[in-house]
Formats: C-alpha cells, structure tokens, sequence
C-alpha cells in the first residue's frame, strides 16, 4: 500500500465517524437525508465538472444506468443506517454495519475480482474483524437484550456497504469514472429519488433549514468527501486493503459516542479498539 492511499483512506475514516455522529445526534430520517443531498449535490457541483472535464470522459448511455444503481444502493444504505440510529447507540451500530462491510467486500474482492491477499493482510483483515466483533459484544447477546431490530439494520448496512464498495470500484477503475463526478452524481441520484417523500413533509424540512443546518451542512459535505477519497484511493489500492482500513473510523465514532453522547466504554471495547488497531498496522505494513 502507498502512503498517498493509506492518507486518504485514514482522512475518509474520520471524516466518516464525524458525518455518522452528526446523523446520530439529531435522530436523522428521510427529510434529511433528502436535504444533506441536496446540499452535496450543490457544493460538489463545480468539483465534478472540473473533474469531468479533466478526465475528458466519452459519457455512455449505460453511465447513467451504473449511477442510477450506485444512487439506489446508497440511499438504502443510509436510511438504513438512519434507522438504527433511532433504536440504537453509536457505539453498537456504527461498529457492527462497519465491521460486517469490509468482511463482504474482502470475500467479493478474492471471489469474483481476482484479488489476491497476501497472508499477512489477510491477518490483518482477521484482527480488524475480531476487533469490531469485540467491541460491539456478542450478536446472540444483543438479540437477548431488545437489540434486534438495531442490529439487523446494521447487518444490513454492512450489507450494502459491500455492495456500493464494489460496484463503486467497478465505476472508478474499470469504467474509469473519476471519483469527483461519481459521487456527485449518487448525491443527486438519491437527492431525485427521495424528492417525492420530502415534499409531503414542507414543515419537517423548514424546521431542519431553521434548527440544523449545522448538521446538514456538516454531513453533506464530510459524507462525500468521505468517500471521494476512498474512491480515489480504490484506484490504484485494491478493495481488501481499503474496505478494512477504513474501519478506523470506528475507533473515532467510538470516541465520539463516549466523550459527547455519554455512552459506555467497557474495558471490552476498549480490548476490541486495541485489537483493532493492532490489525490496522499490520493491514498498512502488508
């Protein structure tokens, strides 16, 4: 791995814990997905055109298509997430959807893209999972304290993680769609699809413009970025490298729920991040 990748990829995993925080702290739903989306969509405007321009891309009918899915898989993923939010914490949620993503991605990527792991990655990618797994706690004990719903929200985001991870990786470096424009492009896919649902609720919207546009700023800007530089790094980094780097964001989004929404660490998560960060340094010196 290059040092540009592993910088990015490290940039992405904070700006993507402080984006999550943001969406947990106001209980986000649909509304403001809608208009963080919008907000992306305007800001990254001149962004992807440049970009566009830069990359002089011979634009393809089936283009549209590729981001219409990619828009599509990303709006499930963040109602979903939004949706576990509101039943459960920071510190179980973020974790789990984040550690189940990098564990789909790796056995897409080895299965069906080629990609070879070297052994001492694939201890890496071993340690980061066991990590997570440590310090979200045992799955069946989640399920025997009320926490089901929570947490099969939180599958199901690991889920579309390895799904838009590897589609995403399709675009970028066979389709050869520059980072910038994808992602700007997803933004305006999910901001036009959900469009039909946030007009029904005006008053919502003009209470989120009134009451925080701090946070929707925060999360339409640090949300894409995110993931421009995740995209950027896939092109010259293979998925098994970057799906499982990026889980330092939950160290951060850990850190977060401890210190500013006063949840518990235990001295298990506090094994788990340091098992994790054990399998980071291994996954960056492969």
């Amino acid at each position: 791995m290059t040092g540009i990748g592993f910088i990015l990829i490290i940039l992405s995993a904070v700006f993507h814990a402080i984006w999550n925080y943001a969406t947990k702290k106001i209980q986000s739903n649909t509304t403001f997905i809608w208009l963080f989306s919008c907000i992306s969509s305007v800001v990254y405007l001149p962004f992807a055109l440049i970009s566009l321009s830069a990359n002089k891309i011979h634009f393809r009918f089936y283009f549209i298509l590729f981001i219409m899915v990619s828009a599509g898989l990303h709006s499930i993923y963040i109602i979903l997430l939004s949706k576990g939010y509101r039943v459960g914490n920071l510190s179980v949620i973020y974790p789990l959807a984040r550690g189940t993503g990098p564990l789909f991605s790796t056995m897409i990527a080895i299965l069906f893209l080629n990609e070879n792991a070297s052994f001492s990655a694939l201890i890496g990618i071993f340690l980061m999972i066991l990590g997570i797994f440590t310090i979200t706690g045992n799955p069946l004990e989640l399920l025997r304290t009320n926490k089901d719903i929570s947490l099969v929200y939180a599958f199901l985001c690991g889920l579309t993680i390895a799904s838009y991870t590897i589609f995403d990786k399709i675009g970028v470096s066979i389709l050869m769609l520059p980072p910038i424009f994808l992602h700007w492009s997803v933004n305006v896919g999910r901001a036009l699809l959900l469009t039909p649902f946030a007009l029904r609720r005006k008053g919502e919207i003009e209470n989120l413009v009134k009451h925080h546009k701090k946070e929707a700023f925060t999360v339409g800007i640090l949300s894409p970025l995110s993931y421009i530089l995740v995209l950027t790094a896939m092109i010259f980094t293979p998925v098994y490298y970057v799906a499982p780097m990026r889980e330092l964001s939950i160290l951060v989004g850990t850190f977060l729920g401890v210190k500013f929404l006063s949840e518990e660490l235990s001295r298990t998560k506090l094994i788990g991040i340091c098992i994790m960060l054990i399998g980071l340094i291994t996954l960056s010196l492969a």
